[in-house]
């Protein structure tokens, strides 16, 4: 693997360019998922790098992550909390209560991102295909310095999370991989090539994909998108452990909060549910303007005869 100084210099050298790819990136970096974006259809202003553990996702959690504030020329790794949607747990109170928040740190308004916390924050300079790395007091800052910060804080995160596990009354000791989790996420990673894809458009907004747990007044919806026809607003809602009637009665909630907030009255709604049955029938029988969507799941062992 190549160094972390030389895969952060490949970051920020592509920030340069516009060059929205990612795929040249690792997919995990000491045990941890890394996630990589420069903007989804657009550059975005502030461009990252994520490293989640496996029960976060960088739409709703919190860890460590690499944010580039372009237009001041500063990188802050920072104590990352999700804007996109809440969790129901942060950061220890020794964080919360004795660090800077970024907007703090700046003292004024940033972009994005400016309720989570600075670790440390960077100068940077590029000259050509080089990137130089000061403190804030101008000082030149080393590879082993970078990485030795990196660790740091990845190891902190690592410790954080594990102790949230072994606690038995947690979300994260119970699971949040349901099934449907996994799928809204394949939903949106594989959108092109769904049905819904071939209908709908996701939301992006400064170069950032706000589609997934969007935020409301009444709390966040699963996937929000937009018709590609009519421009319409889409509210998407899987069938999480409930009932159907929980399901209708939410998914009419949000359509009622976008007709109303954002001045769409032909809102449409969609399920996604492993099955149809009776009740959710009945429910949908008085509700306009919403559809079932049904997925499968199919999953085989095959053996492996060698070659």
């Amino acid at each position: 693997m190549d160094t972390w100084k030389k895969i952060l210099d490949l970051f920020l050298l592509q920030v340069q360019t516009g060059d929205l790819k990612t795929s040249t990136f690792p997919k995990e970096y000491s045990d941890l998922k890394m996630r990589v974006s420069f903007g989804m259809g657009m550059p975005a202003r502030v461009p990252w790098i994520a490293f989640t553990a496996p029960e976060m996702q960088v739409s709703k959690g919190f860890y460590p992550v690499y944010l580039y504030y372009k237009e001041l020329n500063v990188l802050v790794l920072a104590y990352g909390i999700s804007e996109t949607s809440e969790f129901d747990k942060t950061w220890p109170a020794e964080i919360m209560n004795s660090t800077l928040t970024i907007k703090a740190f700046f003292d004024k308004d940033v972009p994005r991102y400016g309720d989570s916390f600075v670790f440390k924050a960077y100068n940077i300079k590029v000259q050509k295909d080089k990137i130089e790395y000061q403190s804030q007091e101008g000082q030149n800052i080393s590879e082993k310095d970078l990485e030795a910060d990196l660790k740091t804080i990845l190891n902190y995160y690592k410790k954080t999370v594990s102790i949230e596990i072994r606690k038995e009354d947690t979300v994260l000791s119970q699971g949040l991989f349901y099934m449907e989790k996994q799928l809204e996420d394949f939903i949106i990673y594989n959108w092109k090539n769904t049905e819904l894809g071939k209908r709908f458009d996701l939301i992006i907004e400064d170069g950032e994909l706000v589609s997934q747990q969007y935020r409301t007044g009444i709390g966040p919806i699963d996937i929000l998108a937009k018709d590609k026809k009519t421009g319409d607003y889409v509210v998407i809602e899987l069938k999480k452990n409930q009932t159907s009637d929980d399901t209708v009665g939410q998914i009419s909630r949000y359509m009622g909060w976008i007709k109303k907030n954002k001045n769409n009255p032909n809102v449409k709604g969609i399920i996604i549910a492993a099955e149809f049955d009776k009740k959710l029938e009945y429910a949908l029988g008085v509700v306009n303007n919403v559809e079932v969507f049904l997925y499968q799941v199919d999953f085989k062992l095959k053996e492996f005869k060698g070659v």
